[in-house]
């Protein structure tokens, strides 16, 4: 950290907090990055949907974003941020907020954007991790070019896995639903699996197999084992959201088919939060943004930041001139 006292610091370092500190290097802002090196998308080999970096490496697309916010003059360093606080205004009201990271080091902004992303949690089943993001997946229109018309698993846990087999049937004709623990799909729901040709599997997945460092298939309590080249998976996706409930800010459930797939922390449609100061962008606010939606997300809170800036600038100056 060159100074003590930056116009905005952004945590978190993904696709998200590059793009606004692009943004606001581009509007000439002093902007620090404090980047704890954990990007979501790490087990992925490629990034999709990207339009001009369609099959980017995730690691690759990083260091791309960050030489191009850094030739903006946007510092960027390594470091995981422990908590936020407000700090006392000064006369005029300026706004204020301390940064504290794990190590001790503590830096002063007059606006924070955060973008720590979020965390996916698995189901509870032998061998999910080790194969996340490989085999193991969540999201067909990121991943589903990759295996189509290779027999393709899903696991059922909760309401949501029927609508997840109808959708992955449209990139492979060998689709098997596991129920696992998941509820039993109602007869309309078993007519439309037919009609499109969806097998189902009762009993539980205990385990997957491996071979060769190749996912093949799962195993079912009985020990029956089903080849399989793929499966996919509703993970829980959970806001990082520390930095911030250290000032203040609740993440709040979101649901959709009727079952709660994750917690984020609500922003209006610049990245705004409830604490004046302090926006958010990325999948810490919006649970399934895939990246390019992050790095626009992350450009209109970098916007939304620098003409709060310019308000409080101007003001300032006013009540300088006035004196």
């Amino acid at each position: 950290m060159k100074q003590q006292r930056y116009d905005v610091v952004i945590v978190g370092g993904g696709a998200a907090g590059l793009s606004g500190a692009l943004a606001l290097g581009r509007a000439r802002r002093s902007v620090l990055v404090i980047d704890a090196g954990e990007p979501r998308n790490a087990p992925a080999s490629h990034v999709h949907n990207y339009l001009g970096r369609e099959s980017t490496p995730p690691g690759e697309l990083l260091a791309i974003g960050r030489g191009e916010a850094a030739g903006y003059g946007a510092e960027i360093v390594e470091g995981r941020v422990a908590s936020a606080e407000r700090l006392p205004g000064s006369g005029e009201g300026e706004q204020g907020f301390r940064v504290v990271t794990e190590d001790g080091r503590s830096v002063e902004a007059r606006r924070l954007l955060v973008t720590t992303g979020l965390v996916d949690e698995l189901p509870p089943v032998p061998g999910l991790a080790a194969r996340w993001g490989r085999e193991v997946l969540h999201c067909p229109y990121c991943h589903g070019h990759e295996v189509a018309d290779r027999p393709i698993g899903v696991l059922s846990t909760g309401p949501l896995a029927v609508h997840q087999a109808l959708m992955w049937r449209q990139w492979s004709d060998d689709v098997t639903l596991f129920l696992h623990t998941g509820p039993e799909p109602t007869e309309e729901e078993y007519e439309q699996l037919a009609a499109r040709g969806v097998a189902v599997v009762d009993g539980e997945v205990t385990g997957l197999e491996v071979a060769d460092d190749r996912f093949t298939g799962v195993t079912l309590a009985s020990g029956r084992v089903v080849p399989r080249e793929a499966l996919v998976v509703q993970a829980r996706f959970v806001a990082r959201s520390a930095v911030l409930e250290s000032l203040g800010l609740k993440p709040v459930a979101q649901e959709m088919g009727g079952a709660v797939i994750g917690s984020y922390i609500p922003t209006d449609p610049t990245g705004a939060t409830e604490v004046p100061g302090v926006w958010a962008a990325g999948n810490v606010t919006r649970l399934t943004e895939q990246v390019i939606g992050a790095a626009a997300a992350g450009l209109m809170a970098g916007g939304a930041v620098n003409g709060d800036l310019i308000t409080e600038d101007t003001r300032l100056a006013v009540a300088a001139r006035r004196a």
